[in-house]
Parts: structure tokens; sequence; C-alpha cells
């Protein structure tokens, strides 16, 4: 089994002219791709950045983004992807727990990491930021300095005598931060291992081969675009058009302009969107030529949206199920029953089974349990918590997603809840307890708690459930902007219900599920 990064190096040198990357005009070959790579990983390591050192991305989609993804795992380093949302409260834990020596971002993200105490961030590397442009007139802090992109991948051309092995498959890759909801996120671990097992069994199990090409307008910084979509692409030595971002009139012009696009990922809400937009443009606006698969993750996909899609776009969506800790899990066949409702059964080479929560005993077919996945994809631990780490795994190896669900007679699976409280809003991880930190410190707000509730766009909304100080009660508008400064924009409270008192138990501990009936009432 061969990296990621090593299997790059295989099509560059087999095959250099071959397109990977399209990106507004632009194409990237496999060779011109490695040849970046390989002066960027040479450019951190004459900067001081070691094996095992942390390099984190807190930039959009661009070319920039995959050299500097692939450069640093070139390099030995470990690479710490950031939501661009992200503000102050997630930056500085993040950032800090990983210990993160250098930064790629953009003037923007760079403005708003100069704020940050941030000790052992040493280097941000701008992108977009002007090549002439000095260290000294870039963004910068007292214990920072700023180069511009490509003044900073420059100083590999001077370094190609420097020995830089590929890094080993036990080495660590990714640090992917996640949370639960009675704590800070964690950071999960993936090894190259893991991303290359991975990605050979989704690419197996979806029939992708170097004829594919991708069309990619998930952000990369999130797992489903960067560890399914651009570790497919690269692993098959297929293609991908790259966007800035998702957008339903943009991704319908392009499925018409280019009919080598065979692939598209989205979360249910840009399913959605695409059938508004197929709608407000009328039956026109559907491409003559189709992808031969579009794949739907990250949140639950509704059987009316399943249902809609087939009839209109005449595909019908494969739906699977993943997690920032092990990427791909569980997925509805290629060939086969894609069956609405369910995310399908074990990809190849992996294992998925359902427990009773308390006894972890497996259960059978038709109860509703805890789902253990085991397998070559599932990441080695928590970095630095090593309780979180023996917590999340059973004696056996098998991993405690944490989610409720079902498998069928014939091996689908449903997922039915969440073990903990997570809320899934347009495909994004909104943890309560975050947002409910936050808000706390709002001088209107005495108690509050942060519940979702069902949202026929975004699958959830965040809904804030406050009491309020001397009768005080700020508005909608109010609090969403008092957590947007604070807070990624899709975690700020789409509604506010402001209630007397929080209801509690007899230990004091609010009772989410009564909050959330009294929230979903028509």
């Amino acid at each position: 089994m061969s990296s990621i990064i090593e299997t790059l190096a295989e099509h560059a040198r087999h095959d250099p002219d071959r397109p990977a990357l399209l990106f507004e005009g632009r194409t990237f070959s496999y060779g011109r791709l490695w040849a970046d790579v390989e002066r960027l990983a040479r450019a951190l390591a004459s900067s001081g950045i070691a094996p095992g050192e942390r390099v984190a991305l807190f930039l959009e989609n661009c070319p920039e983004f995959v050299v500097a993804y692939l450069g640093a795992q070139r390099a030995g380093a470990v690479v710490v992807p950031i939501n661009t949302q992200y503000r102050q409260i997630e930056l500085s834990h993040i950032l800090a727990d990983a210990g993160v020596r250098l930064c790629v971002t953009s003037p923007a993200g760079a403005a708003e990491l100069v704020r940050l105490p941030l000790p052992d961030l040493r280097t941000l590397v701008i992108v977009g930021a002007e090549s002439e442009q000095s260290e000294q007139d870039a963004p910068s802090s007292s214990a920072t300095t700023s180069v511009p992109f490509d003044a900073f991948i420059a100083r590999g051309d001077d370094q190609t005598d420097q020995p830089l092995p590929l890094p080993a498959l036990d080495a660590p890759a990714v640090i992917g931060y996640t949370s639960g909801t009675t704590g800070r996120s964690k950071g999960a671990l993936l090894l190259h291992r893991n991303l290359a097992a991975n990605a050979a069994a989704v690419t197996s199990a979806w029939r992708w081969t170097r004829d594919d090409r991708l069309l990619l307008t998930l952000p990369l910084f999130h797992t489903h675009g960067l560890m399914v979509g651009l570790h497919g692409t690269l692993l098959t030595g297929a293609s991908a058009v790259l966007r800035h971002k998702f957008d339903a009139a943009d991704v319908l012009a392009m499925l018409r302009d280019d009919p080598a696009i065979t692939l598209f990922f989205g979360v249910p809400t840009m399913y959605g969107r695409l059938l508004a937009e197929v709608e407000r443009q009328g039956a026109a606006a559907l491409p003559s030529h189709l992808p031969r698969l579009f794949v739907s993750g990250s949140a639950p996909l509704s059987p009316r949206v399943f249902a809609d899609f087939e009839r209109l776009f005449g595909r019908s969506i494969l739906e699977r199920y993943g997690m920032t800790e092990t990427i791909m899990n569980l997925t509805n066949p290629h060939d086969g029953e894609r069956r609405p409702g369910t995310v399908g059964g074990p990809f190849p080479g992996q294992q998925a089974r359902v427990v009773d929560a308390r006894t972890r005993a497996p259960l059978p077919p038709g109860a509703i349990g805890e789902i253990e996945v085991r397998g070559p994809h599932v990441f080695a631990g928590y970095w630095n918590r090593p309780d979180a780490t023996a917590e999340a795994f059973g004696p056996d190896g098998w991993f405690k997603t944490g989610d409720l669900g079902s498998v069928s007679d014939d091996g689908y699976f449903t997922i039915t809840g969440r073990a903990r409280e997570l809320i899934i809003s347009g495909g994004y991880n909104v943890y309560p307890r975050e947002v409910e930190e936050a808000l706390a410190g709002h001088p209107a707000v005495a108690e509050v708690a942060v519940v979702g509730a069902p949202d026929p766009d975004l699958g959830e909304q965040v809904v804030a459930v406050i009491v309020s100080k001397d009768g005080a009660r700020p508005s909608v508008g109010e609090i969403a902007a008092y957590c947007r400064e604070r807070l990624a924009s899709y975690k700020k409270p789409r509604r506010v219900v402001f209630v007397d008192a929080l209801p509690r138990n007899a230990l004091g501990k609010v009772q989410k599920h009564l909050l959330t009936g009294i929230v979903t009432q028509p």
C-alpha cells in the first residue's frame, strides 16, 4: 500500500502531462503539481519545520491549498486543516492545542490570526499577498513573521540537493479537529496508512478510475472534500475541477460546459439548492450530460430530496456515512439498490456493527444501539488526549462512533440519532456547548441552552433557549451578531426562544429533550 504522497509521485513520474487539477481556467498537470509540492516541502524544511511538527491550513479552496497540504506532508509535517469560518475562540484553541508552527492562510485570515496570543506560531504564509510584498509589510505580530506564498515557495528552489525521504505509512499525516458535547474540540490524529487505506476502499467501492473527473465544490478544510474528493482523485490518477465554493447555478453551468465531469459530491443542503435552482431556471437548466455518480454525506439526506432528485435528474444519489476520526465508514452500493434513508454497509476491508450502548454487546438486526467501526481507516487516537482515546475504543479495537442506528437483515445501516448532542446544519457540525459558552457572556443572558430543530434547507437549525436577565429580550439579530463575532457564522442561532427557566432534573442537569420538544412544536 502506497501513501497518497507516494502515489502522486508515481503519477508525476509516469504520466506527468496528465491533468490533475483544473481551477478557473488553469490546469495543473501531475508533473507540475508534484514539482510545486516538492518546492513547498523543501521551503518548509529550509524554514525549520521538522518532521512531525504541525502546519495549519486556514484557507479557502484554491490550488495553493492543495500544494500546501501535500507539500507539508511531503516534508513530514502534520497538517491541521481549519474551517475558514472559525474565529477567535475556535482558532485560539486549535492552533494552541496542536502547537502549530506555521500557518498558510489568506490576508483576511492573517489579520484574524495576528490578534491572537499563539506563542508556538512563528510564520504566516499568505496566499493572495503580492509576491513583491516584504515580510515587514505583511500582517504580523511580535511573535510571527509573514511572507507571501510565492516568495515562500521560492525558498525551495535553492534546496534541491537536500534529501527529502517519503513519509512512512505509520507517520502522522493530519490532525482533524472534531468535538463532543462535554468539552473543547479534540484533534483526531490520522496516519498516512489511514488515509491511503480509506481512499483505496472508497475508490474501489465507487468504481473510481483515472478516467473520472470530479467537480469539487466542497471545502477542502473538511474531510468530505479533502480526504474523499482530493485523495480519491490523486490515488486513481483522475482529475478534479476545483471551485472556490458551492453555488447551485455555477454547478449546473459547469455540468453543461464540461461533459467530462463524471462525479459530484455534496451535502444534503447542496442537493436541495440544486433542485431549487432547476425549479427557478426551468427544465432547460438541466445539463444534457450528467455525472455517473452523485454522492451525499455529512448529514442525513431526506427521502424526499432523494426522490425529487432522482425524478428530476434521473440519477439516484449514493448516500454514505463518515466522520473525522475514520473518514468513510459506510456506503450505499454503486451497483445495486441505493436505499433512501440508509447509509448502506461497510466499505471494502472495513467492519461495522451495532451494539448495546451500555453493555457493548452486539445487537440483532433491527435493534437500535450505538454504531461501532473497525478497520485500517480508523484514526490512531486523539492528539494529546490519551483519556479520550481510551474512552473511544473498546478492548477489541472497535471505535465507538457515538451515533445511534440499526442494521437491516440485508446489511443496510440506518442512522437514527446521535448519542451526543450534535447539531448538523448545512453539513457542518455545531456543538451546543460551544455556542452556549459564547452566549453566556452576553450581558442580557442569565442562562442558555442550545438545541437543534428541523430545517427544510439546512437539515437542522441552531436554536438558543434563553433565560434573560431582568426581563431584557435581545433580538435574534443581536444574538446572531454577538455569536458571529466569536464563532463561525453557521453556528449562530437562527431562532431564539425565551423561557422563564430551563427544565432541569433532580441533579440540576438541563433536560434538553424537553427543550427540543418545545422548539419543534408547530
